[in-house]
């Protein structure tokens, strides 16, 4: 206990100084509000910075009608129009050199910081070529891909990194409540794994080995991930709604003993609604606690837990406030927000373990509040709607009865004099950046609320200074040269989610209708049943094994393939669906058999020899094999050459999976390799993926070459999605999978996790997935429904 009471003394104590602090640069900001000598500095600096932003007139206006620029949301295009003209590396390195300023806390003024600029612009050029020749077809979704993620992590040696932390992401995605948003989680997630990655490749030295600088990297991912983990596990969940008032008491409780005591409590008796999703959160808190501990030296640690106690102490203040309540005043208003800004930057070179740095931590407790003021204002309507407090809101709502209340528009202004001139010493590429910065800010919140509303806003938040107003608004219509690569990066992360997001549900919709048509054609009909005193029994056994929770992925390949890509009538290729999925479920019939795999269910339910004996079973497999070919002779409305190319290639093809399975029959008790595994597996599961993807292609006759290619994407996602179930057969949920688990061990098997080990056949799934990936994009039209497939093949738990 006595140890508890002085860690609490400490933080508290802490926490004091820092309000000190805090409460003496909000002084020294009123001041110069107060006497406007902010006003005078910041339009000389304008004034200057203009003649490098304002576009010269032409004297011949017609020369430049068509040659517009693309807006900078434009994706990859606007990347390219920057290349075109010159100005990809002017681009690049003010991007970079606002990221040293901001995220690293860097004097631009400094030799090596200049240095380190120079050397991240080379990589990024390296890493991102918006050229017109080499972007020409590549969209802004693609290079922000899981497949363009897995790539970069090959070439640093971080694949097992980044393959844990996509895994986790998804898991903390899955137990986001409704009442939180999701994709914007999401997105701050991997923008603090980014930070963080950041933070440690700047620490590094140039003449580090591969092997030590991808140790690095791979820990700073983790690293990443467990620090971010607080926004939406301890921030963003408490500002939600999600939880009660008693569950958001009980929750804070906890937040706050472990800040100030540096031990995570046991959860013990949770008395809300929220009990699962509470436990998941503690239990993943509590990793993530232990890890950044272990990683972290005494001093660091001391630092991690000072600066968590501001953060959140300043953020359950803010949080308090309610905007009905008329008597804040402007420390209660600021004093939070200058804490929690400074603070969250300083948490992060502790969680790395970086040394104390004081001109460090003196430029990011300034630097904080330009951020959050920038912030504030960009977000003000949501926040009004909201209710929510902040000194936009606030000053919104009360400035007619509080003539006290400080103009918040104004103190960003003189924040961002305080900035140039006192913190960063007048030094010119810190004023050209951050003018720049403040610029582009007010540029994007214009496009986004419409002009008029804009000018409304300015003259709400008036400077109290003409000519300067006059300026800054002349800058926002006309400025160029002010974007920002970290601005774009968001935007196109925020849009390739929303368009996954809604590509995903179309995916799952079409599947769920696909699913469900073909359903309704499965079943054998009574009509068909043999006039032989037995002959139902076997109609009813393949009835048994179609039944299920089959998920039909062969026919339903081939129902996007035949009808969204190739337009082609479904009713008319009905037999085809039917004789892909008769065959498929006849290979599971084999399959599960006493004398090739032994398994007691299937699709959730017994298998079929353990229902009957295995001769019926048998009998029922090829009972089904003959309907498939029968079905696929019924095909009408075809080409009769087109129908008979297709019996014979969906004849080979079921013979080649025959022979993969006896090849793998014969591999039992055998030590495998890689190559072998490969063979068996393109015999067993991508020849069937392959007959489902080309089948459609010879109905609707394409050419040779896309079905070359149709080939090489079959082989690859038939080779990952057997990795998947072999990491399945050892890991999933039997009750998920609808079979049980470890048969392949019982069985003898070679399977990629036998022989590779999780961790490697992990990475193998991923190579093929990427190779699957990079071969869809060789189609004329790659189907959006084949790209959700691999993402589902990969990320699936049956």
């Amino acid at each position: 206990m006595t140890i508890i009471k002085e860690n609490k003394e400490k933080v508290d104590r802490c926490y004091q100084r820092a309000e000190g602090k805090a409460a003496h640069y909000l002084s020294v900001l009123q001041e110069q509000i107060g006497s406007k000598s902010y006003a005078s500095t910041l339009l000389d600096d304008l004034i200057k910075w203009k003649s490098r932003h304002l576009p010269t007139r032409t004297l011949v206006p017609f020369l430049r009608r068509g040659v517009k620029p693309p807006d900078s949301s434009d994706g990859m295009r606007y990347l390219a129009w920057l290349a075109r003209v010159g100005k990809w590396d002017d681009y690049l390195e003010r991007s970079v050199s606002y990221m040293y300023l901001r995220d690293l806390g860097q004097d631009l003024s400094d030799a090596r910081t200049r240095t380190k600029i120079q050397r991240s612009v080379i990589e990024m050029k390296r890493q991102v070529d918006p050229s017109a020749e080499t972007s020409n077809g590549t969209t802004a979704g693609e290079m922000l891909s899981p497949a363009s993620l897995y790539r970069w992590a090959q070439r640093e040696g971080v694949e097992e990194a980044v393959i844990w932390v996509m895994g986790r992401l998804k898991g903390a995605r899955t137990h986001l409540p409704p009442e939180m948003d999701a994709e914007e989680a999401e997105r701050k997630l991997i923008k603090i794994i980014f930070g963080v990655v950041m933070h440690v490749m700047d620490e590094m030295e140039g003449g580090m080995g591969s092997a030590e600088r991808s140790r690095r990297l791979g820990e700073a991912i983790k690293l990443g991930y467990y620090y971010g983990l607080t926004y939406p596990y301890i921030d963003d969940l408490l500002d939600s709604g999600a939880l009660n008032a008693e569950e958001q008491e009980q929750y804070t409780r906890m937040i706050r003993l472990t800040i100030r005591t540096g031990i995570v409590p046991e959860l013990g008796e949770w008395t809300g609604r929220h009990q699962e999703m509470v436990r998941f959160i503690h239990a993943e808190l509590r990793e993530a606690y232990e890890f950044i501990r272990n990683y972290q030296n005494q001093d660091t640690q001391d630092v991690f837990f000072e600066q968590s106690y501001i953060f959140f102490e300043s953020q359950d203040a803010d949080r308090c406030k309610t905007l009905s309540y008329a008597h804040y005043s402007n420390e209660e208003l600021y004093l939070p927000i200058i804490l929690k800004s400074a603070s969250s930057r300083l948490i992060v070179r502790s969680v790395i373990s970086a040394p104390r740095d004081e001109d460090f931590d003196q430029r990011v407790f300034y630097y904080g509040l330009y951020n959050q003021l920038a912030d504030d204002f960009a977000d003000m309507a949501a926040d009004l709607e909201a209710e929510a407090v902040t000194p936009y809101t606030y000053y919104l709502k009360y400035r007619h009865k509080r003539p006290d209340l400080l103009n918040p528009f104004e103190l960003y202004w003189a924040v961002i004099s305080h900035l140039i001139h006192y913190v960063y010493r007048s030094e010119p590429q810190t004023r050209e950046i951050i003018l720049a910065r403040a610029i582009n800010g007010l540029k994007r919140y214009q496009r986004r609320v419409g002009a008029e509303r804009f000018h409304e806003d300015m003259a709400i938040f008036s400077l109290g200074n003409p000519e300067l107003e006059a300026l800054i608004q002349l800058l926002v219509r006309r400025a160029v040269d002010v974007d920002f690569y970290d601005k774009w990066l968001r935007d196109q992360l925020l849009a390739t989610m929303r368009e996954s997001r809604q590509e995903k549900e179309q995916f799952v919709q079409l599947i769920q209708n696909a699913r469900s048509h073909i359903n309704g054609l499965l079943p054998i009909s009574d009509a068909e049943a043999s006039s032989i005193a037995d002959g139902r029994l076997l109609m009813d056994t393949a009835n048994y094994s179609l039944q299920g929770s089959g998920k039909r992925l062969r026919p339903i390949l081939a129902w996007v393939m035949g009808v969204e890509v190739y337009g082609l009538d479904p009713l008319a290729l009905s037999p085809l669906f039917r004789a892909l999925e008769y065959m498929h479920t006849a290979s599971l019939i084999f399959d599960d058999l006493p004398s090739q795999d032994n398994s007691a269910s299937r699709r959730g339910r017994p298998t079929l020899h353990q229902v009957h004996n295995s001769a019926v079973a048998e009998l029922t497999g090829i009972f089904l094999i003959q309907k498939a070919v029968e079905e696929q002779a019924s095909l009408k409305g075809f080409d009769p050459e087109s129908v008979l190319a297709l019996l014979q290639y969906l004849s080979r093809k079921a013979g080649e999976i025959c022979m993969g399975q006896a090849m793998d029959l014969n591999a039992k008790g055998k030590w495998l390799t890689v190559e072998e595994l490969d063979r068996i597996c393109f015999y067993k599961t991508g020849i069937a993926f392959e007959a489902c993807l080309v089948a459609p292609a010879i109905l609707a006759r394409v050419p040779e070459d896309e079905m070359a290619v149709l080939r090489k994407v079959a082989y690859h996602t038939g080779i990952a999605f057997q990795i998947k179930d072999d990491l399945l057969d050892g890991e999933g949920d039997p009750h998920l999978l609808g079979k049980p688990t470890g048969k392949d061990i019982e069985n003898d098997s070679s399977t990629y996790v036998t022989v590779l080990g999780p961790d490697a056949a992990s990475k193998a799934m991923w190579e093929h997935y990427c190779l699957a990936m990079e071969a869809l994009m060789e189609l004329p039209r790659p189907p959006v429904f084949l790209k959700h497939l691999l993402n589902y093949i990969i990320n699936r738990e049956n």
